[in-house]
């Protein structure tokens, strides 16, 4: 079994600036009986996105659950297995010339930067490539913004209806922000421009202090939590 994919329609989106991403699908929130989205809001665990497009298979499904229960009930075979794999990816690229990048939550919100396999974590043991997340968890984020973070891992911190003073004080800080709106990004969010994030999943070159746009998608278009922010009038 694969950790990594390539098989999510942001990072496939990242081919157009030519990058290879690569991500994992863990099953989200409680799923799996281990909740790996700790800080998820209702709003968000109802508008996730794990069931949307190649989610919508039955074996794709399974392999998610596989994936989640390795990772809680032999984290060091896991942890190797992926570094193993990131390497093998990162020599590809180099045969090429290719650039890449690798989210490692794309339906989990885990602090990988507190992992340790073989005695660092995966940003200490490739610190020549970038790696990229979305997260709700306030301390991960303001560790990124103050600079207590792994220089080559870049945090987008997500908004959702339970966290809007969190929100509000990372703006302050300078921190990047995504905000899912319903149906069309406004040009500006709490005095902030807002840019198109819904192009691709290159969060890592955003300006300091962005707030990336997106478009409510799947479930998310019937939310009524105040997760998405609603344009219409």
């Amino acid at each position: 079994m694969k950790l990594l994919t390539t098989k999510n329609n942001k990072l496939l989106k990242n081919g157009k600036f030519d990058y290879k991403s690569f991500g994992i699908h863990l099953s989200p929130y409680n799923i799996s009986g281990k909740n790996v989205c700790p800080d998820a809001s209702k709003g968000c665990a109802q508008s996730c996105l794990n069931s949307s497009g190649f989610g919508r298979f039955s074996n794709v499904q399974k392999a998610r659950l596989e994936k989640t229960m390795m990772f809680h009930n032999n984290k060091e075979q896991f942890m190797l297995q992926l570094k193993k794999e990131i390497n093998a990816k990162i020599n590809t690229a180099k045969k090429t010339n290719q650039k890449i990048s690798f989210r490692l939550n794309l339906t989990s919100d885990i602090a990988w930067e507190y992992i340790k396999v073989e005695g660092k974590n995966l940003m200490e043991h490739f610190p020549q490539v970038q790696f990229m997340d979305y997260t709700k968890n306030v301390k991960r984020m303001l560790n990124h913004v103050s600079g207590n973070f792994p220089s080559n891992y870049h945090l987008t911190f997500s908004r959702s209806e339970s966290n809007q003073n969190a929100t509000d004080v990372i703006i302050g800080c300078g921190g990047n922000v995504a905000v899912v709106f319903d149906n069309k990004l406004p040009k500006t969010y709490k005095g902030k421009k807002v840019i198109d994030a819904t192009i691709s999943d290159l969060r890592f070159l955003d300006k300091k202090g962005t707030i990336s746009g997106l478009i409510a998608l799947g479930k998310a278009k019937k939310d009524t939590s105040g997760f998405v922010v609603k344009t219409r009038k």
